[in-house]
């Protein structure tokens, strides 16, 4: 990684905070009186059923939506719109088709006005992360689902946000490509200080990756739960998805 990536993480990690916040669309409200404070470097997952608002949350976070009342604060600065130290990861992994890998990858440090042979080179160093070394010069339409989300994933962190927001990403992959790329997260999350927040309706795989996990109901949240490390798969967690699953 370069010195000047390197520079640009040095205050990796947003707080975030939820002051008094309503959420909806149009006239209709689904979530009031949101309160909630994201340590900086916090791996946050919200689950819920569906239509409790779980992806309206992430995207009031984003600057994408608009608060009916309240604050959204980033380091105590309110959120007015969607800022570059927060990336968005989406179900859809929203790759430019006529893009390469190696120039998807490159976009965030291109907008951000990162000279050429740096974002190639933070570029190369993120492709290999994600372990697609080797197809940096394939087009979307020539890799699985699984390979584009790595690539999503990639370019979403080359950037360096301080906050990755991550709306169910593994949510239309199969059973084995989900799982590798749960392990793939977690590997990279532990080189990056990043802010994360996850959403997901599956609760094995929030209590695999949260610090803690934000249980949703209709109009707010329920609980908020400490999810005991380290994040591997053979911890027991039982009881912990046994109230979230009652809770749900």
């Amino acid at each position: 990684m370069t010195a000047g990536t390197e520079s640009r993480r040095v205050d990796a990690g947003l707080a975030i905070r939820l002051d008094g916040v309503a959420l909806g669309y149009g006239r209709r409200a689904i979530l009031e009186d949101l309160r909630l404070d994201i340590a900086p470097g916090e791996v946050l997952v919200l689950v819920g059923p569906s239509g409790s608002g779980k992806s309206t949350v992430l995207r009031a976070v984003a600057g994408l939506l608009a608060p009916h009342a309240g604050r959204v604060l980033a380091q105590g600065v309110t959120v007015s719109g969607p800022s570059p130290d927060r990336a968005m990861i989406f179900q859809d992994d929203a790759l430019l088709p006529w893009r390469t890998v190696r120039r998807n990858v490159e976009l965030p440090l291109r907008i951000r006005g990162v000279p050429r042979r740096e974002r190639g080179t933070v570029a190369e160093s993120w492709i290999a992360r994600v372990g697609l070394a080797g197809f940096e010069d394939r087009l979307p339409r020539e890799l699985s689902g699984g390979m584009r989300q790595r690539v999503q994933l990639a370019r979403s962190l080359a950037g360096a946000p301080r906050a990755v927001l991550m709306d169910e990403p593994f949510g239309a992959l199969d059973a084995q490509t989900r799982g590798e790329m749960q392990r793939l997260l977690l590997d990279v999350l532990h080189g990056t200080s990043a802010t994360v927040v996850f959403v997901t309706h599956d609760v094995d795989e929030a209590l695999l990756l949260a610090d803690r996990v934000v249980v949703l109901r209709r109009g707010g949240i329920g609980s908020v739960l400490s999810v005991p490390g380290p994040r591997t798969p053979d911890v027991d967690r039982a009881g912990l998805r046994a109230r979230i699953i009652e809770e749900l």
